[in-house]
């Protein structure tokens, strides 16, 4: 009798492992997630399971992604009532939890349409999520972009590493419409004031260059009518 009784609980309690394009809830997700080794990174997408390889290649990856991520964090630590992010997992609706390899978010506190919940995992669709794309440009700018797209993320930025391009979208009436670049070079994001990109700048690595225009954008007006509404 109690063998029987230690069986059936070990049963209740195993976790089977997450593996390439299983089919899950998002429950489901997250209890298979946590059992995994630390270094596993995986995403819910359209409830299908997407697993990466804990290698990544310097230049293909790693260098445009901390180019990226110095771009969104100098506008960050300018911005109060900013919050930016390295890869946070997304708790997006019931079949999709993403990890963008970048998210920057308007605070709750300071009207963001997305929350952190008390187990520290974004709920909701942030303001504006970036990916660095080399193998996953299909996944990238299809399901992933669609599920991005319905569930309301403001804006959403693709590095395209291989191709040697950058794709900015914008919601607009419920679809992503390219945001394109003025006649001077410049993107100018329509949800964070200020934060303005040359990208030929970034695509070419010359930072100096993004860093300059950044700076231009903090240094505008637009953007301090939207510091001094985030203040309010």
């Amino acid at each position: 009798m109690i063998q029987t009784t230690l069986l059936k609980n070990s049963i209740q309690t195993t976790v089977h492992p997450l593996e390439n394009g299983d089919r899950l809830s998002r429950d489901e997700f997250d209890r298979r997630y946590e059992a995994m080794p630390a270094n596993c990174k995986a995403e819910l997408i359209e409830g299908v399971v997407y697993m990466s390889a804990a290698a990544l290649r310097l230049r293909s990856h790693g260098q445009p992604h901390s180019l990226l991520n110095a771009w969104l964090a100098t506008y960050h630590i300018a911005t109060d009532g900013t919050i930016v992010g390295d890869a946070p997992s997304v708790r997006l609706d019931g079949g999709n939890e993403p990890q963008p390899d970048l998210a920057l978010l308007i605070d709750p506190e300071c009207g963001g349409q997305s929350i952190v919940s008390a187990d520290d995992y974004i709920e909701g669709a942030p303001e504006l999520l970036a990916e660095i794309a080399a193998s996953t440009v299909s996944i990238d700018l299809g399901s992933k972009k669609t599920a991005y797209q319905r569930n309301g993320v403001q804006e959403y930025l693709v590095w395209r590493v291989l191709d040697g391009q950058i794709d900015w979208f914008y919601l607009q009436d419920g679809q992503y419409v390219d945001l394109l670049s003025d006649e001077d070079g410049i993107t100018r994001s329509r949800v964070f004031p200020g934060l303005w990109l040359d990208r030929t700048a970034l695509i070419n690595g010359e930072m100096r260059q993004v860093m300059a225009i950044l700076q231009l954008g903090i240094a505008s007006e637009e953007y301090d009518r939207f510091v001094t509404q985030l203040n309010s």
